[in-house]
């Protein structure tokens, strides 16, 4: 699916003059997300990013300045969630992302119009961006899986399965909230490796994981399973996602069934929804070692090969309160990119409803954490500190192993290719509270 239009051209330029810097949000970005005027009583609706502005859908829909595929769509979108708006399918997302591109260039006839639709991003609060109805989390960095299996099985990492199957399991959607999420520390059961039986108390290995959130759009029917060439016109756009893990709650409980309360207490997400049709130029060939198993049919197509990974890169920071209390800057733990993905969206897409699994607009899939071949790319602190042998130091000279109360982890997403616009995903922050 070739999205490339007039839309990426790296010379358009706004009238929004802030979208013409070093921003997220140039005019070749816009991003969806659902906003309010902070500290207001107005309902959420949504809106859309162009520099450090926000395009309130809200006034765009009354003023009926669009027509066809494109009013219908800016109607859908102005609402308290995006799922009406992310059901309607490719041809309705890219005809009111043409109309928004067009209303904000250099030049526009609707400047005046859409001059009063903005409000500064400064002034504004987010909602989730639509109802999550179902989550699931995939598993699809081999180099994180690596290096999380080695930890419990220096022979054997990597499970049989690993390299035929994108793995994952269902996840918790209630516990997800957008940036700015707080939450405290879980409690939970651990059993310590000289014990004789677990105690109860507040997780120890609290843990971030780079992620990204997949959106579903267009949905299937219970029984359809949605073929590989078909799947990325099912997926409405990415999002930045920190799947908070507690790894010694984790190590419990895992067995035999999987993540449980390891996973659920708490996820976030960013704001911000940028599309599949922004991320259209980023997208690379998808490669799979000649000395690995190659995918089963159904998993695997030239389109795929050739387009189906994505280039976003993705870091990740730590404000410790000490950092907060004495103004100084997060420090940088890690930096990779979704581009060493072992699993493609489309693969986890189609691998989801093979079995004729049903997608409901707004559904979220779970990259996985993101990790890169070097031990400096590692998606968690689990990585980082070799299972909490090693000590991760901080630009302040403050020392972790796992995540303290009063961190807060902030982690951002952006893509750059030659001849194309950057554009970003803006961050997602989350901080950690004391245990109840």
């Amino acid at each position: 699916m070739n999205l490339i239009n007039e839309t990426h051209d790296i010379n358009l330029t706004s009238w929004v003059e802030s979208a013409n810097t070093t921003t997220d949000f140039p005019i070749q970005n816009l991003p969806f997300a659902v906003f309010r005027r902070k500290g207001s009583s107005e309902a959420f609706r949504g809106g859309v990013a162009i520099g450090d502005q926000v395009v309130d859908l809200a006034v765009v829909d009354a003023a009926n300045i669009f027509s066809g595929l494109a009013q219908e769509a800016v109607h859908a979108a102005n609402a308290p969630s995006l799922n009406e708006f992310m059901g309607m399918g490719q041809a309705h997302w890219s005809a009111l992302r043409l109309a928004l591109s067009q209303a904000l260039r250099t030049g526009s006839a609707h400047q005046a119009s859409f001059e009063a639709a903005l409000i500064a991003q400064a002034d504004i609060e987010f909602s989730l961006p639509c109802r999550i109805g179902d989550y699931t989390d995939f598993y699809t960095s081999i180099y994180h899986a690596t290096a999380v299996g080695r930890l419990f099985r220096p022979d054997n990492p990597l499970l049989p399965n690993y390299k035929w199957v994108p793995i994952g399991y269902h996840g918790r959607s209630s516990s997800i909230d957008v940036s700015g999420q707080t939450f405290h520390r879980p409690n939970g059961q651990t059993k310590a490796p000289d014990a004789e039986i677990p105690s109860f108390g507040p997780c120890k290995r609290l843990d971030y994981e780079l992620e990204l959130g997949i959106y579903l759009g267009k949905g299937n029917k219970l029984g359809d399973a949605i073929a590989i060439e078909d799947a990325e016109n099912h997926v409405f756009g990415l999002c930045v996602f920190n799947d908070w893990s507690a790894r010694d709650l984790q190590a419990w409980e895992y067995q035999p069934l999987g993540p449980f309360l390891a996973k659920n207490f708490a996820s976030t997400v960013s704001p911000w929804i940028v599309t599949t049709e922004a991320l259209a130029p980023f997208k690379t060939n998808w490669h799979r070692d000649e000395n690995d198993p190659q995918p089963l049919s159904y998993l695997d197509s030239t389109a795929n090969r050739e387009a189906g990974a994505f280039d976003i890169q993705m870091d990740v920071l730590l404000e410790s309160e000490k950092m907060r209390t004495e103004g100084t800057p997060a420090s940088k733990l890690s930096q990779s990119s979704f581009k060493h993905s072992y699993w493609t969206v489309a693969q986890m897409v189609t691998h989801h409803t093979v079995n004729g699994c049903n997608f409901l607009p707004g559904d979220m899939l779970g990259s996985g954490t993101q990790s890169g071949p070097e031990h400096e790319e590692a998606g968690s602190m689990l990585e980082l500190s070799r299972g909490g042998k090693e000590s991760i130091t901080l630009n302040n000279g403050e020392t972790r192993t796992f995540l303290n109360d009063g961190d807060k982890v902030i982690m951002r997403g952006w893509c750059e290719k030659d001849g194309f616009k950057r554009i970003g995903f803006g961050s997602v922050e989350g901080t950690i509270l004391p245990a109840k």
